[in-house]
Order: structure tokens, then C-alpha cells, then sequence
């Protein structure tokens, strides 16, 4: 019995005709009824059940020719609606010619009852497929979380529709207008649109936690819609993007939506140029810069990418991603296990990455920074002039302009060796950046796990500020500006405006809904750290045809007086006071 019961397409299809078969009876019946005034003559019911056979034979078959029968029920939309109408225009088109062509059959027979059938049959058949979706749309939304949508496009009405067929757990109960103010005091699917100015008032009424973004609004837009509605109480804040809209889900917007910097000139098709059917070997490349740098080489189209870095488990995950490139476990401080690797595959191109970026860390670990950063890249310079690589590109970091600190410090002797280096043919570039998003040295990761363990969230300073882009744009910008070096450059990125740390900390509490529960703490700036980072030593810094990326004035340094001075750093017991000598602006805190 139980089998009996469940349903099937089969069985939905039977149901249907049945039915139609019913509603059609009763909807001739009362066109008869309504056209005789409710007293229907004999004579005109000898030929009823001939006209009610023919209309129904004739509907059933243009329905199912239509596919009305291949229809989910609680599914039915404006399209099934159309071929319902479209069977029935057929249908009663193709009755009043054969009633034409065999008059005699039908009558007597009163024609107007044609047109009131045909209304009719319509309200009814198409009253009943309606009925279940308006039962199942009145009932469903009661059990989903009230949403506001914000944004007025396509997309808000797919996310309305989702929400009426319970795909998604959200329910809209606003639309918020953000640049289309047309369309304020408006309704789509019986969702009334409002004015941005009105978003306090609409959260309180409707008691909204959660609000979808389905504009795409540049980063400031964004921030000051985000601090808005965080000020109204909503801290659930999804967007929609292409992937996730296509299988009904949403991300929650993040703090690096709110941050990133993306550049407005990235011209991917001069890094394509510059990028395809080379020989790329690049050195750290499990590391944040590293891989992202590969993927991107990989993408455009590099004939052969080769991975370089020491460590086994990050060199592992980036050769799972790209089963196609060469990874080597090998050390950059290893010169002859280095040597053999261009050797075999003569590079066209190399991007050294691998350093040791931890401010803390090198400052504990002075001798062992001052070997990888320096020592380390020296080698991969003087190996790439030996093969007359034609060109190297060198990974900077903003830490390096009027250093504190010494990883800061190693990474600006590492610049002076690179700008002075006799370099034959190789055309020897570096680039300088600071913090990136989503990097295994930024503070975001840091705060988003003191946040989920309730806090307190730690800032070294109230003062304190950074510069952020996007991991991609910051390597693609990187490759750019390797496209159009010609060989001694310092290029540095533009990283747009510096962040407050506290701003940022306050920023992902609130996007964390914790503002009652997490505290930011001030625990003193750390070793080597400095309040402020710079990107260029002066003003003189030169324009290149790209506006997110400059050229910094060269610091002339005497080769063989360099080549001594880190000779002597290697040997002193005093590191310092050598990095100082070499670097005069060198400020150890």
C-alpha cells in the first residue's frame, strides 16, 4: 500500500489527465449553464457530451504535445502558464474548424459557449497546477531566516525565486536599491523595493540578521555598506558570486573584500606576451607569493614551470595543483644542488621568492636570516648571470625602505646586490611590495582564530598600519612589471591607501557579529617592528606607463666594496652594526 502511495512521473501524469479530463467536463457544463441562464434545454444536451468529448480529446492532446504533463507541480511557473494558454488557443482554434467542416454533428449547438468554455477551462486547469506552489510558497518561507537583498538585477529574482522553492535557507523580505533609485517603491515578486536611507528602519521592522549582496560595488562602496548595515544590527553579510549563485549558496563577505586593493591596469595580455612558451624556475615556490606566482605562470601559458623551496610539505601541496611542473626539494643556500637545476633545465626566466619574511623570527634567528635572505640570494644571482638567465626577478617587501628590522634589513642589502651586481647579459629586477592578503605571515588568519576563540583580538599598537592587496593581483602586477624591465630597475607596487591595524581588528569583530563578546587587547610593538611602512627611500621615484607600478631612484653601492661587506657580515660577531654600515638608514628597534 505504502508503495502504491509514492509518488512517480507516471503516476502524476495519470493524475492530471484524469482531472483535466474532470475540470473540462465541469467547465462545459457551467459555460452551458451560464449561457442558458441556468435552465439548459434538452435539445442542446443531446449534443453536449459530443462537443465535450472533442474539446477534451483535442485539449489532452495539445497539453501533452506542449509538455503541461511534464510539469513538477509545485514548480509551475510563468512558462507553463504560456503552454497551458498556448494548448488551449490550439485546442479550441482546432475545434471551430472541424465544427465548421462538420456542422451537422454538433448541432444544435450554441457557439458563445465556445468562448465562455475556453476562459473557463483555463481559471480552472490553470487554478489547479498554481495551487500547490501557492500553498507550498505561503507555508515554506516561515521556517527560512528573513534576508535583506541588496542590489536590484537578475540575480534578486532568481534569489527571491530559490527562496519561494525553499533551495536556499533564506528568505527575502526586502530589497534594498543601490544605484537604480527608479526602481525604489517598486515590488518584485511581491518583495517591495526601498531606498538605501531606509535600511535602519526596514532591519528593525522585519527583524533582518542577514543581508545578500547581488551588486558587485567597488571597495569603498562595499565598506560603507558593510559598516552601515553592521551599525543597523546585521552582521550576516553574504554576496553572490558567479560559482556559488549557480549552486545556491552564498560566501560571507570577508575581510578581504574590504581591503583588498585591486589595480585598475593589470594588462594581462603583456604578461601573457611576456609569460608564454618561457622556461620558469621559481625559488619558494610553496610559499604564499611563491605558488601563486606558479599558478599564474601556469595559466599563461609557460612551457615548462620549475618549483624550487626546501620545505617538503609546502613544495608537496603546490605540485598536487600543478601536476605538470618540475618540483625539486632543494635549498638555495645549497649552490651546487642549485647550479645542477639550471643546468639541466635552462631557464628562461627566474623569479627568486624564498625568503624568510617573519619580523619575530629573523630577529631571534639573526644569523640564520642573514644566510637564507642574503646569502641565499646571492646565489640564485650569481648562478642566473653564470647561465646568462635573461632576466631575474627579485621579490622585495616595503620592510626593506628605512629598515627597523633585520628581515628588513637583509631584504635591502639583497636590493643594493641586485642594482650593482655586474650583470652581463641578465637583466636583474626587483620588486618591492608590501603585506599581501591570505598570506601565511598576515595578521588576518591570526585575528579570524582569536576572534572564534572568543578573543582577545591582539594589536601590537593603537597607531599602527599596514598596506594590503590581493595575493593574485599583487603577483600578476609583479609579472607585469617584469614585462617591462629592462634590467637594474626597483620597482615598486602602488598598495593604494595604509590600513589601521585596530581598524581592521574592530572591522572583522563586527563581521564576526562579536562586538559584545571579543575585546582588542594592546600588547607593544614587537621586535624590529615599526608603526609605519614606506614603500619608496624619497620622493624621487619615477612613473612607467603602468600607474600601480613605479620605479624607485637606484642606490648606487661600490660591487666589490658590497661583495667585502657581506664577507665580513658573515664573519662578525656584531651583525648589526654590519648591516648598519651597509645600510645607513638602518634604524635597529
Amino acid at each position: 500500500m505504502r508503495e502504491w502511495l509514492k509518488p512517480t512521473s507516471f503516476k502524476r501524469v495519470w493524475f492530471f489527465i484524469v482531472v483535466d479530463i474532470i475540470l473540462s467536463l465541469l467547465s462545459l457544463y457551467l459555460s452551458y449553464l451560464l449561457r442558458f441562464n441556468f435552465h439548459i434545454e434538452d435539445k442542446f444536451i443531446a449534443t453536449f457530451w459530443i462537443v465535450w468529448v472533442c474539446i477534451t480529446s483535442l485539449k489532452l492532446l495539445f497539453m501533452y504535445f506542449f509538455k503541461v504533463y511534464k510539469i513538477v507541480w509545485r514548480f509551475f511557473s510563468l512558462i507553463d502558464a504560456q503552454n497551458i494558454i498556448k494548448a488551449h488557443l490550439f485546442s479550441y482554434m482546432s475545434f471551430v474548424i472541424i465544427y465548421l467542416l462538420f456542422d451537422d454533428i454538433f448541432n444544435p449547438f450554441p457557439r458563445s459557449v465556445i468562448v465562455i468554455d475556453f476562459f473557463l477551462s483555463l481559471i480552472f486547469i490553470g487554478a489547479l497546477r498554481v495551487s500547490k506552489r501557492v500553498v507550498f510558497e505561503s507555508h515554506g518561507h516561515h521556517t527560512l531566516k528573513p534576508a535583506l537583498i541588496i542590489g536590484v538585477n537578475s540575480k534578486t529574482t532568481t534569489i527571491i525565486q530559490s527562496a519561494l522553492k525553499s533551495q536556499i535557507e533564506y528568505f527575502p523580505t526586502a530589497i534594498i536599491a543601490i544605484d537604480d533609485h527608479t526602481a525604489t517603491d517598486m515590488y518584485i515578486n511581491n518583495v517591495r523595493v526601498y531606498d538605501i536611507n531606509q535600511i535602519e528602519r526596514i532591519v528593525e521592522r522585519h527583524h533582518i540578521s542577514t543581508a545578500i549582496i547581488t551588486k558587485q560595488l567597488d571597495k569603498k562602496q562595499l565598506k560603507n555598506l558593510v559598516d552601515k548595515l553592521n551599525r543597523c544590527g546585521v552582521n550576516e553579510i553574504k554576496k553572490v558570486e558567479l560559482l556559488d549563485f549557480e549552486t545556491k549558496e552564498f560566501k560571507d563577505i570577508s575581510i578581504e573584500d574590504l581591503l583588498a586593493r585591486e589595480p585598475k591596469d593589470l594588462d594581462t595580455k603583456a604578461i601573457e606576451e611576456f609569460i608564454k612558451d618561457k622556461v620558469i624556475l621559481i625559488t619558494g615556490a610553496g610559499g604564499s607569493i611563491g605558488s601563486e606566482i606558479a599558478r599564474q605562470c601556469t595559466n599563461y601559458q609557460a612551457s615548462s614551470v620549475i618549483l624550487i623551496d626546501h620545505s617538503e610539505y609546502n613544495l608537496y601541496q603546490i605540485s598536487q595543483q600543478l601536476p605538470h611542473a618540475i618540483a625539486k626539494l632543494i635549498n638555495i643556500l645549497d649552490k651546487e644542488a642549485l647550479r645542477n637545476i639550471f643546468e639541466i633545465y635552462k631557464p628562461d626566466l627566474v623569479i627568486h621568492a624564498a625568503a624568510y619574511k617573519h619580523v619575530p623570527l629573523c630577529e631571534y634567528n639573526i644569523d640564520s636570516a642573514i644566510k637564507n635572505n642574503i646569502i641565499g640570494s646571492k646565489n640564485v644571482i650569481d648562478i642566473s648571470i653564470e647561465f646568462k638567465i635573461a632576466k631575474l626577478v627579485i621579490i622585495s617587501t616595503d620592510k626593506a625602505v628605512r629598515p627597523t628590522n633585520v628581515m628588513g634589513a637583509t631584504k635591502r642589502v639583497v636590493e643594493l646586490y641586485a642594482q650593482n651586481v655586474p650583470t652581463n647579459h641578465t637583466e636583474i629586477v626587483a620588486v618591492r611590495f608590501g603585506n599581501v592578503l591570505g598570506s601565511s605571515g598576515s595578521v588576518i588568519p591570526k585575528f579570524k582564530e582569536q576572534i572564534k576563540q572568543g578573543g582577545p583580538v591582539t594589536v601590537t599598537h593603537p597607531e599602527i598600519t599596514r598596506y594590503f592587496m590581493l595575493i593574485p593581483e599583487a603577483c600578476q602586477l609583479v609579472l607585469q612589471a617584469a614585462s617591462i624591465a629592462k634590467g637594474g630597475e626597483l620597482f615598486v607596487l602602488d598598495m593604494g591607501e595604509p590600513v589601521k591595524i585596530v581598524d581592521l581588528a574592530q572591522q572583522m569583530i563586527r563581521l564576526y557579529g562579536k562586538e559584545d563578546e571579543v575585546q582588542i587587547e594592546f600588547t607593544g610593538l614587537r621586535a624590529g617592528e615599526k608603526l609605519y611602512e614606506e614603500l619608496l627611500l624619497d620622493d624621487s621615484d619615477k612613473e612607467t606607463k603602468y600607474r600601480s607600478i613605479f620605479i624607485a631612484k637606484p642606490s648606487y653601492y661600490d660591487f666589490k666594496q658590497l661583495s667585502c661587506d657581506i664577507d665580513t657580515l658573515l664573519q662578525s660577531e656584531n651583525k648589526i652594526e654590519i648591516l648598519k654600515k651597509i645600510i645607513p638608514e638602518f634604524k635597529h628597534k
